[in-house]
C-alpha cells in the first residue's frame, strides 16, 4: 500500500515537471510564431492561473473550467492563418506540443484520485481494530496498558492517514508541489 501511495505521488510529480515544461517550450514556439499568436499566448497564460489557483477539483461534478480554459487555447489556435511555409509549419508543430499538452493535462487528472482500492483500505482498518480489541481484551487494565494502546493507535492512525494521503496528491497534507507551474507561469510572463 505504502509502495502504491508513493508510486501515484511520484507518478503525479514528475508529470506536473513534465506538463510545466511543455507550457514553457509551447508559449517559447507561439513567441516565435510572432503577433498572430499573442491571443493564444494569453489564453495559455489564463489556463495556467488557473490551473495554480485550482490545482485539482474535490468534486468532480462541478464544471471543469480548466478544460475549458485549455480548449480556449485549442480555439485561439484554430484562428491562426499562416503566412508562408515557415510559420505553417511552425504553427503545425505548435498544434502538435498543444496536443500533447491536452494528454498530458488528461493523464494528470485520471491519475489524481488515487489507487489504493476502498475494499483494501476497509479490510486494512477492520485488521487493525480486531488486532488492537485483542491486545486490550487481554492486557491488564492500568494507566501505562491503556495509555501505550492510545499513542500506538494513535501513531498508527496517523501513519494510515499519510499514506492515504499520498495516495491523492493535490489534497491534504502531502501535496505535489505546484512551484512548476509557477516558474512556467513566471516564464510566460517575461
Amino acid at each position: 500500500m505504502i509502495n502504491s501511495a508513493k508510486n501515484t505521488y511520484e507518478s503525479i510529480d514528475t508529470s506536473v515537471h513534465a506538463f510545466s515544461t511543455n507550457i514553457i517550450l509551447l508559449d517559447r514556439s507561439l513567441k516565435t510564431y510572432g503577433i498572430a499568436g499573442k491571443e493564444t499566448r494569453d489564453r495559455l497564460r489564463e489556463y495556467l492561473e488557473y490551473a495554480i489557483a485550482n490545482p485539482a477539483r474535490a468534486d468532480m461534478t462541478k464544471p471543469d473550467y480548466a478544460g475549458t480554459a485549455i480548449d480556449a487555447v485549442g480555439n485561439a489556435l484554430l484562428t491562426i492563418q499562416p503566412s508562408d511555409e515557415y510559420h505553417r509549419d511552425l504553427l503545425l508543430d505548435i498544434r502538435q506540443q498543444y496536443h500533447r499538452l491536452v494528454e498530458q493535462r488528461w493523464s494528470i487528472v485520471e491519475n489524481a484520485e488515487g489507487a489504493i482500492p476502498r475494499p483494501l483500505i476497509a479490510l486494512l482498518v477492520a485488521w487493525l481494530t480486531l488486532i488492537f480489541g485483542s491486545f486490550g481484551y487481554r492486557a491488564p487494565a492500568n494507566a501505562v496498558v491503556v495509555t501505550s494502546f492510545v499513542v500506538g493507535a494513535a501513531l498508527i492512525s496517523c501513519a494510515f492517514y499519510l499514506v492515504l494521503d499520498m495516495d491523492i496528491p493535490f489534497h491534504g497534507a502531502i501535496q505535489v508541489s505546484d512551484h512548476p507551474l509557477r516558474r512556467a507561469l513566471a516564464e510566460l510572463t517575461l
